[in-house]
Order: C-alpha cells, then structure tokens, then sequence
C-alpha cells in the first residue's frame, strides 16, 4: 500500500467518523429541541393557571368595603359600650 492509498484509506475513515459524530450531534440538538418546546409549553400552561387565579379588582374592592364596613359597626359599638 502506497502512501496515497494510506492517505485515502485514513481521510475515509476520519471522514466516516467526523459523519457519524455530527449525525449524533444533530439528533441530539433535535431530541434538546424538542424538550425545549415541552417544557416552554408547561411554563405557559403554569403562566396561565397563576394568572386567572387572582383576585380581581372588583372582587377585591367589595372585599374591602365589607370589611371595613364590619370594622366600621364593630367600632360604633365600641363607641356605644364606653359611653356607658
């Protein structure tokens, strides 16, 4: 065997491997993508049910004005008991 024939013989083998090296990088990234994209859609589910479970405006002025309503009759009749 010649030295061109050696030279052809370890350029195919490298080039073989470098192929199978880059084919299991792709597949790879692909697999890493694809997690990539479950996960985003949970956190986008998780955004979504955090979201809608506030307290609204409006629920929490009614809230409020009911309890300082009650605060207000507690206090009257705080009021009431040392004037006695």
């Amino acid at each position: 065997m010649d030295q061109q024939q050696l030279f052809n013989v370890l350029f195919a083998l490298v080039g073989v491997l470098g192929g199978w090296w880059m084919k299991a990088m792709w597949e790879a990234i692909k697999s890493l993508e694809q997690a990539d994209k479950a996960l985003s859609n949970q956190v986008a589910d998780i955004k979504v049910l955090v979201a809608g479970g506030y307290v609204r405006t409006e629920q929490f002025d009614s809230l409020s004005k009911a309890i300082f309503a009650k605060l207000d009759r507690i206090e009257d009749k705080l009021d009431g008991k040392a004037d006695k």
